[in-house]
């Protein structure tokens, strides 16, 4: 699966063994950054993430902060975007198959690597479930995302 990954400093390693992990498991990484540990503001690349999700480019995106919050909340600033924090994984997994989460904000300063690990294979193996439920919800957030652009 082709996965956007980005990170703020406070996730930067995080991040690193993140990919190493994905390229480990035969994933395609597109790493947009931060490539280093020297400060640096997690909306950039929440929007770098999320523009490779949209634009197709990548399936399903990763961002990591200090907490995932920050990141979570730029990340959703995105029409069709449904990012979620997860540091768990019934969580990652519940977020895709009845929300269609596509991009998962991990927070680093709250989570460490194996963790990590779970919760990204979850998250990457579920399946959205196409229940007319979640469907007709999913309508929904988009109808609210389409009242409230430009405004």
């Amino acid at each position: 699966m082709k996965i956007a990954i980005g990170s703020d400093h406070g996730g930067f390693h995080l991040k690193q063994e993140i990919i190493s992990m994905l390229r480990k498991n035969r994933h395609t990484v597109i790493n947009v950054g931060a490539h280093n540990d020297k400060p640096s503001d997690y909306p950039d690349f929440a929007l770098a993430v999320a523009t490779q999700v949209i634009r197709g480019k990548a399936v399903r995106g990763i961002i990591v902060c200090g907490s995932g919050v920050g990141a979570c909340i730029a990340a959703n600033k995105i029409p069709g975007i449904r990012a979620a924090v997860c540091h768990d994984t019934f969580s990652a997994r519940q977020g895709v198959e009845d929300d269609d989460m596509n991009v998962l904000c991990l927070g680093a300063r709250v989570i460490g690597p194996n963790l990590a690990e779970e919760i990204i294979s979850v998250f990457l193996a579920a399946k959205f479930s196409n229940a007319e439920r979640h469907k007709k919800r999913l309508g929904k957030i988009a109808a609210l995302e389409k009242a409230f652009q430009g405004r």
